[in-house]
């Protein structure tokens, strides 16, 4: 029987998740990595066992950590961006003309067949590469010298790099988001970028409609429409159809279009999912209701899904790459909270269960599917 395997990257440690295919009774295995943050953990696509771990300390420094069993066991990796630096310091790119030191590794994106090949997207903004399983890495320097590059400001939580998605038809092809810069794409492998902003507007930045400023909070595709791109924007959830030339708004009714998660579903590539959050200065629900909202038109029509979800009191804030989907027959939903708690959909949305509560602050949540 499948199953699932849920990696939870946590302020405080990494926990997995495991079930079987009916995905009602779970165990939990961690906490691996105590007491550092774990800023994102994701599985490779063409190796089920092959799992990586941002390691974060603002007094050790970045870490990348390597499975090969599923989680089991852990190996450092990833100490040589570009020269070798002692275990556990802050990584630096050693270019021209001013070597930088990055604070983080926002997120890692597997490739989709090579378990050895990474893209890791860093704090400040820049976009790395390995294809060695970790062991080194090198920048695509293409995207850090862009002709926009000196007008990147960071959002309140840092000019991080913390989206990859890459095209599932096309190698060439990756979309990534940067807070606060906008969304960017290469069709040649990352050897040249452009800013596909046009059609986002926010009023926070001297020219509304500029090219690029825009704070971009989480992109998302479907496989089979690589050309459709989902965005949830610091306020806007937007929509394009033809790979980021033009944007759309598709918030429709939502009760607030601020959030950071957006998600579609494994198998209806016109069925996506948010988290309305208040405000951007009350990060907590509205009204004090955890709800997940649900198109299945591609946006504009909504529904609030409720049902598990605590409806008062509830004022936990869900981060931008926290929520997931596996692609078992019947779509499974996963997300956790600043709370600690990580809930789960075995139903496409329409009802919710905890499986685990009281974690540390949950940083990152993502889904694997197991055959």
């Amino acid at each position: 029987m499948s199953g699932v395997r849920v990696l939870v990257g946590t302020r405080k440690g990494a926990f997995i998740l495991t079930s079987d295919g009916k995905r009602e009774k779970w165990e939990v295995n961690g906490p691996h990595f105590a007491g550092w943050e774990i800023y994102h953990m994701k599985g490779s696509p063409a190796d089920p066992n092959r799992l990586y771990a941002s390691q974060t300390s603002g007094w050790f420094g970045q870490q990348i950590q390597r499975s090969n069993d599923g989680g089991e066991t852990w190996e450092p990796v990833g100490n040589k961006f570009v020269y070798d630096g002692p275990t556990g310091t802050h990584q630096w790119y050693d270019g021209t003309p001013h070597p930088w030191e990055f604070k983080r590794v926002w997120h890692l994106e597997p490739s989709l067949t090579d378990p050895d090949t990474v893209f890791a997207g860093v704090e400040d903004a820049a976009l790395f590469r390995t294809s060695d399983g970790g062991a080194t890495w090198q920048e695509l320097a293409a995207l850090r010298n862009h002709s926009t590059g000196n007008r990147w400001q960071p959002g309140a939580g840092g000019m991080g790099l913390h989206t990859i998605l890459i095209d599932p038809t096309n190698a060439a092809r990756m979309y990534l988001a940067i807070s606060a810069a906008g969304a960017f794409r290469t069709d040649d492998c990352g050897q040249s970028w452009k800013p596909i902003n046009r059609g986002l507007h926010s009023e926070f930045i001297p020219d509304p409609d500029a090219e690029i400023g825009h704070c971009v909070h989480r992109i998302a595709l479907h496989r089979s429409r690589p050309d459709t791109v989902y965005m949830q924007k610091h306020w806007d959830v937007m929509r394009t159809d033809n790979a980021g030339e033009s944007w759309r708004e598709v918030s429709g009714n939502l009760p607030t279009d601020f959030g950071f998660v957006i998600d579609v579903h494994a198998h209806e590539p016109e069925t996506i999912y948010v988290v309305p959050i208040k405000s951007d200065r009350e990060h907590f629900p509205l009204d004090g209701k955890l709800q997940v909202w649900r198109s299945r038109a591609g946006g504009n029509e909504w529904e609030p899904l409720t049902r598990g979800l605590p409806q008062s009191n509830c004022f936990v804030d869900v981060l931008r790459d926290a929520m997931s989907v596996d692609s078992l027959d019947e779509c499974g939903l996963y997300f956790g909270t600043t709370g600690g708690q990580v809930y789960a959909s075995a139903d496409a949305g329409a009802s919710w269960s905890t499986i685990v509560h009281d974690l540390p602050a949950v940083l990152s949540v993502e889904a694997q599917t197991l055959s």
